[in-house]
């Protein structure tokens, strides 16, 4: 019999506040001394890339909500713009830390290694002559003004960009009829610059560094000679990039696509942001001109566009950075010879960025020489721009290779580079499918076939990452390899589904949504219950990006209940509240958050006693479970399987990098324990296995 919740805590977490809390464990990174200095800053870009992001998506679709008629309002249950409200308190609120982090931490620190990233007001007076010629020759000719008068109808600003205006005021030769000030704006121009940042000539062990955007400020007395005072300030738009593309069978999905990326760019201003100290004559002109209203006004501060620290010089400084670590040998796979020849042998299962990429690129390239080899499917959700992988599936076209591509054109913000190779591949010859109709394929799936001794001989690729060899850098995943015919005949069958679009059930190994993986992951937490009842040992791990479907949740919290012990690691969104008493007793959620992404899904069941291990590139999202097509496969090879639980275990004991539902550092309060950090040690893991194993 279950009982109600005595907490004052809701059912379910909040999806929206959830993302923030996980962003605000990657600015715990950015806080955290035990972090190289350098990578400090990095998390500092990728704290401001996200929130970037989220504005773009998130915060776009509930302003979207405010617009909706009262009835349909009602209907939704929550009000959209309280919603809002709470949003932005707590999105005001990690700002602010943010932003006394970087001055008081970080700018400090940096300091006293010697490094000074410094504003046009620390200027020595060997350093103003140098920045000003370098404004001369590097920046000037790169500006573009535009006035905000009476013959500027409307203002445009592109998304993500972040441009400076200019206060003109103390007139030193005014002609007749001409205003005593005058408003200007012009984009900052990072790209055509080659960087947000200039390094100016070191000083013994001294080290300068200056934002471009204080290069302009130093030398706008040049620009505008004719006034007496210039006051320079930041400002930067995001617009609203969901993209609401309704799939319909019929009409032709590449050319909506196309168009909806062209309207991204004009999308509906999610927020714009601007310095604090800007005056208001002039946030009240760029208002004016660009129709930006001032619910969309979030204040920020000098600087925009904290991402481009990614580009932060390299200053030689190798100490303030993460310890290299070089790609490991695979432990089972040949250095030369034929993969195709091990993997007919045995599974293989790889992880990156632990081991190289360049075994996925091997693998393809192989394939494509492979004069046995007939046919190479593949499921691409994002390309690298200048993919090797796509490289090597022209050249298996080139060398008569039924090549079939599907190439998933709703991959948010990454769709031009999809696009573009999609249509190399098709040119080519390649038979290139433009994802499923109302649905997003989400799956990472090769599958090679192979003739031998007279008979066709299937390989299969299962992998939680996507086939991008710049993203596997820093994205942590893994990817089976196997010829076991169990797993490849039903990888064939979903790439049947993505040629005739004819649903497939009766699945006996692999978990497929939006067919089956919802319903076979309810029937093994039902098992875990039926365990537990029966008082036997009963327990679900589960790894995930992100958890948000709340009847998953729910049937969680009722394995809690009977007494099963459920172990989150999720990395992103969790909706579920943990140790509720009459609710989640029993239910545990850590997050882990370091030098690597975490981006495998792995799903663990006790199955009484004859454990049951997925590897999946399936979250517990609705969209995941029914409207994406997902993959989980079975780890049957008792090494491979032991070889995850294994990894896994180091996540789970993690005491360093891990932290609790309220972003509390787990083990931190424990000084005698001995300390794991789950990354560093599986590097640690993965090298004595392929030392021992050659």
């Amino acid at each position: 019999m279950s009982h109600q919740p005595t907490s004052t805590l809701p059912r379910f977490q909040d999806r929206e506040l959830s993302w923030l809390s996980f962003n605000y464990r990657v600015l715990q990174e950015a806080q955290n001394p035990q972090v190289p200095l350098l990578e400090r800053l990095k998390f500092l870009a990728i704290f401001s890339s996200n929130l970037d992001e989220y504005f773009k998506v998130r915060v776009a679709t509930i302003r979207r909500l405010l617009k909706l008629k009262k009835k349909t309002l009602a209907k939704l249950g929550e009000d959209p713009a309280q919603h809002l409200d709470d949003v932005l308190r707590e999105v005001g609120r990690q700002q602010q830390e943010f932003g006394n982090t970087f001055r008081n931490q970080l700018l400090p620190e940096l300091h006293a290694q010697h490094i000074h990233l410094i504003n046009e007001h620390d200027l020595t007076d060997e350093q103003r002559p140098w920045v000003q010629q370098y404004f001369r020759d590097r920046v000037q000719d790169l500006l573009s003004p535009v006035i905000l008068d009476d013959t500027l109808h409307h203002l445009f600003l592109k998304d993500q960009t972040v441009y400076l205006t200019f206060l003109l005021t103390q007139p030193l030769q005014k002609k007749k009829g001409e205003e005593d000030e005058r408003v200007l704006v012009m984009e900052l121009p990072t790209k055509r610059h080659g960087g947000r940042f200039v390094r100016l000539p070191d000083q013994g062990e001294e080290r300068y560094v200056m934002f471009l955007d204080d290069v302009i400020r130093c030398c706008a007395a040049e620009l505008f000679p004719r006034f007496g005072r210039v006051q320079v300030h930041a400002i930067k738009i995001s617009r609203d990039a969901e993209l609401d593309i309704q799939e319909e069978v019929s009409g032709n999905l590449l050319a909506k696509i196309k168009s909806s990326l062209q309207k991204r760019e004009t999308g509906y201003p999610a927020r714009l942001l601007y310095d604090p100290a800007m005056p208001r004559e002039v946030l009240r002109a760029v208002q004016q001109k660009t129709n930006i209203d001032k619910s969309e006004l979030v204040e920020g501060s000098r600087y925009h566009n904290f991402r481009d620290f990614f580009g932060f010089p390299d200053l030689g400084l190798p100490q303030l950075k993460y310890p290299n670590q070089p790609p490991l040998r695979h432990p089972t796979l040949p250095r030369t010879g034929s993969f195709l020849d091990a993997i007919a042998k045995q599974d293989h299962l790889l992880h990156f960025p632990y081991q190289s990429y360049d075994l996925v690129l091997r693998l393809l390239r192989e394939a494509a020489q492979d004069a046995a080899v007939s046919a190479i499917s593949i499921t691409l959700y994002r390309v690298a721009d200048k993919s090797e992988v796509a490289k090597a599936l022209l050249k298996a076209v080139k060398n008569g290779k039924q090549v079939t591509v599907v190439v998933e054109l709703k991959a948010r913000f990454d769709e031009e580079s999809n696009i573009k190779w999609a249509e190399k591949l098709q040119r080519a010859g390649a038979n290139v499918i433009y994802g499923v109709p109302e649905l997003k394929v989400h799956s990472k799936l090769v599958l090679i076939t192979r003739v031998e001794n007279d008979r066709s001989r299937q390989y299969a690729m299962l992998s939680t990452g996507n086939f991008n060899e710049v993203t596997s850098e820093i994205y942590a995943d893994h990817a089976l390899l196997t010829a076991d015919e169990r797993l490849t005949h039903e990888v064939g069958r979903v790439f049947r589904f993505f040629v005739d679009r004819v649903p497939q059930t009766g699945f006996e190994h692999l978990l497929v949504a939006p067919f089956e993986l919802r319903e076979k992951l309810i029937a093994l937490i039902d098992e875990e219950i039926r365990q537990a009842q029966a008082g036997n040992d009963a327990y679900i791990i589960l790894k995930l990006n992100a958890l948000q479907d709340e009847s998953m949740i729910q049937r969680l919290y009722d394995a809690s209940q009977a007494g099963v012990r459920v172990e989150l690691l999720i990395r992103g969104i969790s909706c579920a509240v943990p140790q509720v008493p009459g609710q989640s007793e029993n239910l545990h959620q850590r997050g882990l958050v370091d030098r690597y992404l975490e981006h495998a899904r792995v799903y663990v069941f006790g199955n009484g006693g004859e454990e049951k291990v997925y590897v999946a590139s399936a979250d517990w999202m609705v969209r995941n479970l029914d409207r994406r097509v997902e993959v989980a496969f079975p780890l049957y090879d008792p090494a491979v399987r032991q070889e995850v639980r294994d990894l896994l275990d180091l996540q789970r004991q993690d005491n360093v990098k891990s932290r609790d539902f309220h972003n509390h550092f787990i083990g931190h309060d424990d000084t005698q324990a001995p300390r794991i950090q789950a990354q560093t040690a599986t590097y640690a893991y993965l090298k004595k296995r392929s030392t021992r194993r050659r």
